[in-house]
């Protein structure tokens, strides 16, 4: 039951494989080529002939009449490859002999499908056999005679071709000299029928792609690492099976049941032996060594490895890991290295811990490495192997400043330095891997470019930090700003202040009012405080149903003492908003106009309710703004044309009226005067518009 498996799979395989064969010449094989017709119509009809012997039975007669089919197709392949070199003259006697062959192997046809074997008790079968001896024989001579005479320079577009044949024939004359002699059929060599004939096809298919006629259009053979390991693992798996067959075959030779006994035992041994030796992982690593160094011109599968570099470093929080661990595995994965460590400069230049992967027992001290090994590092940008450190050999000097405990920690096994313009970013130190083994030039140039990939990534990394900590820095800043102008209008309302009690302190009117600007002064540098306190929180002042006209009002009688102020309304404006807020803005846009107007000339602050929106309007007589510097610069913060100015007190009033659903306009021209307007909807508007909407209704 097992043999029969085996061989359904055996021809099963080789069918596939030779009509691949067969659609590869058929799409790359050379026009010029005259063996090309012959060796599509050959390798479809040999894959028709494995198909049918998986399902049917090699010995099966209508499998036996394709198997003729077949022989007489490579024949005539045979003979169309004396044409490569356009020898017509030899032509002539080529084709008898070919004609011979073929004549030889019709006159089996009669023997075979017409089953003499009832009639002649086996002989026919005999007769077969000869003839198919006799057929292999001159076809093996016309090979050589092929080989022989076909010139040097043709010679290698037929050599795998004819190789292909050499290896069927040859094989054709073993397998019916076996069955001539024995008038039987061993099993050995019929499991060997298709890897033969898949055999012959891949020679063949790959005879045509090395004779393409452009290398756009040649057969490249190249299976993935994987794949072929794959491949190698079910080929020993497979031949474990065979030999498992075959001993058991043997042991039932012996007498009584000391066979079976010794059978069981084997069978077991066996089994165990395989699930102890498929799944081993050092197994598998040393058939991956052998196959990358013996079967592939080059070590790594770069195309797979830059992909699966790229998502590891980009990975980002879905690993759980940060950029530093990501850079570490990412080169790790590439010489299979199990763990690693991130160094980083620090202020002074010398190597430190920065970060490790699967190595959390590592004995790092402070500093980890010299600021002489940075500078070897930056210049040299050489890969360090530390067994070549360990073992004296150094190629820049980077031997002498390696510190000790890499050298003790044998686990260390390579120090990739990741440079970026000249500067030593970092330094990945990769953990000896399993398949312990030495680096060569594939290693140093792949892993040369991932740490230059690497290093841009931390640097860049760093950069964002950098700029973070300066946006810190920048809110820090501004705050100090916004509480420094705040402090210095209030130092301007004290300084007045004293000046004033110098001339009036005896007046009880003055008194009364020192005292409330005092306790306004006050309360002001209250507000301050928990503003600063809350800076940055987003907190949202409460909003509250404020009298405009009112607040204006007594902003402007307490402005009075500075300045000559003109007052006027038309009688309450009720808003919504923040009265500390509200109140701020207005003040500091009277007091830039009071600053910019001359001595004597009076500021006119001006309160309106047209019914829906209500403003207010502070204009001077001073030098003005041109219309420029409004677009542009008058609310950028840190922008001010007065000497000693902050310049943020309009970019902090715009924020507050916006902030209340309001629009500060300005109206300025240069050597007449400025008007500030803030303009605010009426408190009472969405009550007043759905009156309306009532009222509309109603009449309708």
């Amino acid at each position: 039951m097992l043999e029969g498996v085996l061989f359904f799979l055996a021809y099963a395989i080789a069918a596939l494989g030779c009509a691949m064969a067969a659609v590869a010449v058929a799409r790359i094989g050379s026009l010029r080529r005259p063996d090309r017709t012959a060796s599509i119509a050959a390798l479809t009809i040999t894959a028709i002939w494995c198909g049918a012997s998986a399902a049917l039975g090699s010995s099966y007669p209508a499998v036996q009449g394709i198997g003729i089919i077949r022989n007489l197709l490579w024949i005539f392949v045979l003979y169309r490859l004396f044409a490569i070199d356009r020898r017509n003259a030899g032509l002539l006697s080529v084709r008898t002999v070919v004609t011979v062959l073929a004549f030889v192997e019709l006159l089996q046809a009669p023997l075979l499908l017409l089953r003499f074997d009832d009639v002649f008790g086996g002989s026919a079968t005999h007769t077969v056999a000869l003839l198919r001896v006799l057929l292999s024989l001159g076809t093996l001579v016309l090979l050589h005679d092929l080989v022989a005479k076909t010139n040097s320079a043709h010679r290698g577009v037929i050599a795998w071709s004819a190789g292909g044949l050499v290896l069927w024939w040859g094989f054709a004359l073993n397998y019916h000299l076996a069955r001539w002699l024995t008038s039987d059929t061993h099993a050995v060599l019929e499991g060997l029928r298709p890897l033969v004939a898949l055999s012959l096809a891949l020679m063949v298919a790959i005879g045509f792609a090395r004779s393409a006629s452009t290398a756009t259009t040649a057969l490249r053979l190249r299976p993935s690492r994987e794949f072929t390991l794959q491949c190698i693992v079910l080929m020993a798996f497979g031949a474990f099976v065979v030999v498992l067959v075959f001993a058991s075959r043997q042991f039932l030779a012996m007498p009584g049941d000391v066979s079976r006994v010794v059978q069981v035992a084997f069978l077991l041994g066996a089994a165990a032996l395989a699930i102890l030796w498929l799944p081993s992982q050092a197994w598998r690593r040393k058939v991956r060594v052998l196959v990358l160094k013996h079967l592939f011109r080059h070590r790594y599968d770069y195309r797979s490895e830059w992909i699966r570099f790229t998502e590891t470093i980009g990975r980002e929080r879905a690993s759980g890991q940060g950029l530093k661990q990501r850079a570490i595995q990412s080169l790790a994965d590439i010489a299979d290295s199990p763990g690693g460590l991130l160094f980083t400069p620090d202020a002074d230049g010398v190597l430190r811990l920065e970060s490790e992967w699967n190595w959390p027992d590592a004995d790092v001290p402070t500093p980890a490495a010299p600021l002489a090994l940075v500078r070897i590092l930056e210049q040299t940008r050489f890969i360090l192997e530390f067994d070549e450190v360990r073992h004296g050999i150094s190629h820049g000097g980077e031997a002498e400043h390696v510190p000790q405990w890499l050298v003790e920690d044998v686990r260390a096994w390579a120090g990739i330095p990741l440079v970026l313009r000249n500067r030593l970013v970092g330094l990945v130190v990769l953990a000896r891997p399993a398949q312990n083994r030495g680096l060569d030039w594939e290693d140093y140039d792949l892993l040369g470019i991932a740490g230059c990939q690497v290093a841009s990534y931390l640097a860049e990394q760093a950069g964002q930090e950098a700029l973070e900590e300066v946006g810190r820095f920048d809110e820090f800043n501004r705050r100090i700003a916004f509480v420094m102008h705040d402090v210095k209008n209030l130092s301007s309302q004290m300084g007045l202040l004293v000046r004033n009690a110098e001339r009036h302190a005896d007046n009880p009117e003055f008194r009364k009012d020192m005292l409330t600007t005092l306790r306004n002064s006050t309360d002001k540098l209250d507000a301050l405080i928990a503003r600063l306190g809350r800076y940055g929180a987003h907190t949202t002042s409460a909003s509250e149903r404020i009298d405009l006209a009112k607040l204006t009002r007594r902003i402007a009688q307490r402005l009075r003492a500075q300045h000559t102020i003109q007052f006027s309304d038309n009688g309450p404006c009720p808003v919504m908003g923040d009265s500390e807020t509200l109140e701020q803005a207005i003040a500091h846009l009277a007091q830039n106009a009071i600053d910019a107007s001359a001595s004597g000339t009076p500021v006119r602050i001006e309160t309106r309710n047209d019914g829906l929106r209500c403003s207010v309007s502070i204009a001077d007589s001073g030098e003005g703004m041109s219309a420029q510097f409004i677009r542009n610069e008058l609310f950028r913060p840190f922008v001010s044309t007065k000497s000693g100015g902050f310049g943020i007190g309009a970019h902090e009033a715009q924020a507050a009226i916006r902030g209340m659903g309001g629009r500060l306009d300005v109206e300025s021209r240069e050597g007449v005067g400025t008007r500030f307007t803030m303009d605010f909807p009426i408190a009472d508007l969405e009550t007043l518009m759905n009156d309306a909407d009532r009222l509309h209704e109603s009449a309708a």
